[in-house]
């Protein structure tokens, strides 16, 4: 359960309207504010796509395009014009980015064929627990690929993913917004912000949704609160506060399993209607609840020195049952049904301290960058299986059969010998250190190290023969170096060429894999070898292009029985390239494509393709200013076929998506819009956990939305 100080009594929820989330830095037209470090300013027309700076791969205000790392920033507008609410959407635009099933309890990315459920940040901060989130309260969504460990610290093996909040900046803002649209989606959400006095400004972000799904019996309620508030200290320092409740309540959807039997040397996704739900819906619910507290201190020297003092204390408990799908039999008559349920309950506190600085030695000019984290981050997690049959039954599976796949019959949660019963104390002491120079008017360069000392205390609470409570501790010291030039043959173009190191202890991003086997071993390390172009055309066109390859070494391969040993693991290489911007001052475009190619380097998997890494991915989405007031959005997606595992048992299909939509601003306070997913009804699986929980895409569905700022 939530800490007794950080639950959303109507009481908190008062007292919330004087804290607020971590601060991204204001936009720089707001009055009375300090430098910030954080900020990012969109030019050009309000609904432009192209974002020409962030802070997020330096901590320091950057150009993208003197940035050498491949960056891909999903504004608020787009957000807007896509009706998105979940990253899931977000990263159909991202080049070389995917999204895996994540059993349908949690965000799950594939970045760079590495596959995630840690990488995730809110406002530069971890948020590693496994839940999906809302886009209520979210600016814009940062995607960096590659390892950048020497910012973020441990993991980050193939990128991450940044979400940047909405802040108060002392502008007025008003905004009541409600969607509805196929199968029941009913969500409402607010946005009021304002100055209190010259020195006090406030935010407060809301939403509730209450929504089912294509899916039979699938229904999803989530509700979440996000007030901010901002004030300065003298002249020279401003401190921003919040308080973020956030609940989700849904159904743990793992989609279907696949066909039997090869046909074509290829198995593939059982031929069944979409909205076929295979296991028992009404056993398979999914529950978090996020409470996080955070608070920002910047302060600028007379000097021009900024130091920036960053805090979250984050509370999450999370739980989820499913009974769901195995594998069909050889006759395709029958389907195996399977169940277990897990509980996590995390609290993760981050301090970080950043002082920033220019110097100038000769002709180079430094921006420098020294910095401190500590993290402290407690985990109890618990696993129980699922029996099916009467009381004591030992049967963990049951057959239905494939006409009616439910099961309705008794099932029974208790420990099993291998189910985890646990708790994790990790421990984060990094220090860092940043130049950014200017060598002249076409060289820059940027060189860092971090030095992590990650610690983590283990105790296994499950007793069971063979496997006795035991205490298990790990200690690693990761030292992460990253490197780039960036050549700019004129102002608008740069080209670069980068290399980055990332580590990953064997405790894992969820701090849950700990044995005393795997204790002995030295991290998952992940080099990174980059080379990019960047483009900036006429200020308001943003083309990018990057070739990379990632290799992943100290990978875990059992010998025999008993003995293991550490070999080079895996290797993903490939190209992508990105578009954002706007064409004219009535065509706005938002692009993205990637080839990649990864495999298994060792073990038995040996010269298998990474899973869920498609070749070749495009995206494309047009929104056109007819006039004023109305406005029409057009958008492509293709994808070709991926594997569900590294078994290439099973294939998921290549396919071609179309979305559209239709804007119209009624007048200068109301505007609508229509979107419609899945224009022409394509059939497809959008996503997998394993060769049998695979996702149908959605078939053709519409979103009416209506927008009104007072």
């Amino acid at each position: 359960m939530p800490h007794p100080a950080l639950r959303a009594t109507p009481l908190a929820v008062a007292l919330a309207l004087a804290v607020a989330a971590p601060a991204h830095a204001a936009d720089e037209s707001a009055p009375r504010k300090p430098r910030e470090l954080d900020h990012v300013e969109v030019v050009g027309k309000q609904d432009a796509y192209v974002v020409p700076e962030s802070s997020t791969a330096t901590k320091t205000p950057t150009p993208l395009r003197d940035t050498p790392q491949s960056i891909t920033v999903i504004p608020q507008q787009l957000i807007r014009d896509q009706a998105m609410s979940g990253l899931v959407d977000v990263f159909r635009y991202v080049p070389g980015v995917g999204v895996a099933q994540g059993e349908g309890n949690r965000d799950t990315l594939v970045l760079r064929g590495s596959s995630t459920t840690g990488d995730l940040f809110v406002d530069g901060m971890r948020d590693d627990v496994q839940y999906i989130r809302d886009l209520y309260n979210i600016d814009r969504v940062e995607v960096l690929k590659g390892p950048n460990a020497m910012i973020f610290g441990r993991g980050g093996s193939g990128g991450i993913v940044n979400r940047a909040t909405k802040q108060p900046d002392g502008k007025t803002v008003r905004e009541v917004s409600a969607q509805f649209g196929s199968w029941n989606k009913r969500r409402v959400a607010a946005d009021v912000g304002q100055a209190i006095n010259e020195h006090v400004d406030f935010r407060v972000n809301a939403m509730f949704e209450d929504s089912d799904s294509y899916r039979d019996d699938f229904d999803i309620r989530r509700w979440g609160i996000n007030p901010t508030v901002g004030f300065d200290v003298g002249e020279s320092t401003r401190v921003t506060l919040g308080y973020e409740h956030f609940e989700d309540e849904r159904v743990a959807d793992r989609g279907v399993p696949s066909e039997p039997n090869a046909y074509n040397g290829r198995r593939t996704p059982l031929d069944v209607d979409p909205s076929t739900f295979f296991g028992d819906p009404f056993r398979s619910p999914v529950s978090a609840d996020v409470d996080a507290f955070g608070a920002l201190v910047e302060h600028e020297f007379a000097g021009g020195a900024t130091l920036r003092n960053r805090t979250r204390l984050a509370d999450y408990d999370k739980f989820y049952q499913n009974i769901f799908s195995g594998a069909v039999d050889a006759t395709r008559t029958q389907v195996a049904i399977n169940a277990y349920n897990n509980g996590t309950h995390r609290r993760n506190l981050f301090n970080q301290t950043d002082l920033v600085w220019s110097a100038d030695t000769g002709n180079v000019h430094h921006t420098l960058l020294a910095g401190a984290e500590f993290g402290h981050q407690d985990t109890d997690n618990l696993r129980t299986t699922g029996f099916f049959g009467a009381p004591g039954s030992t049967a963990t599976s049951a057959n239905v059969p494939l006409s009616n796949p439910r099961y309705y019959g008794p099932i029974t949660f208790r420990p099993s010998a291998t189910d985890a019963e646990n708790n994790s104390v990790a421990k984060t002491a990094a220090v860092y250190m940043q130049d950014q120079l200017e060598l002249g008017e076409h060289w820059q360069a940027i060189v860092g190290l971090r030095f992590d000392r990650f610690d983590v205390d283990f105790t296994n609470k499950r007793l069971a023969p063979g496997n006795p409570a035991r205490n298990i501790s790990a200690t690693d010291n990761l030292w992460s170096p990253r490197a780039g030039l960036v050549y700019k043959p004129m102002e608008p173009v740069s080209i670069y060429a980068s290399y980055s190191v990332a580590y990953q202890p064997r405790s894992g991003d969820q701090l849950a894999s700990l044995s005393p086997t795997n204790q002995a071993f030295d991290p998952e390390k992940f080099i990174n070898y980059e080379l990019g172009a960047k483009w900036d055309v006429m200020d308001r066109l943003a083309v990018t292009a990057a070739i990379y390859q990632l290799d992943r070494t100290n990978v875990i391969v059992p010998l025999d029985a008993t003995t293991s040993t550490l070999v080079d693991g895996q290797r993903a290489k490939g190209v992508e390239v990105g578009l954002a911007g706007s064409l004219t001052d009535r065509w706005h475009v938002m692009g993205a494509y990637a080839w990649q190619d990864g495999e298994i380097l060792a073990g038995a998997d040996r010269g298998k393709r990474l899973a869920q890494l498609p070749e070749n991915t495009f995206s494309l989405w047009n929104r056109f200013d007819l006039t004023e007031r109305w406005g029409l959005g057009f958008g492509a997606q293709y994808r070709d076929e991926i594997f569900a595992q590294v078994t290439n048992l099973v294939t998921l299909r290549s396919y071609t998506r179309y979305d559209a939509a239709v804007f119209f601003d009624a007048n200068d306070h109301l505007s609508l819009q229509l979107n419609v997913e899945n224009l022409f009804d394509k059939e497809y699986a959008v996503s997998a956990n394993s060769d049998n929980n695979i996702t149908p895409g959605s078939p053709r569905a519409a979103t009416v939305s209506l927008r009104y700022n007072f």
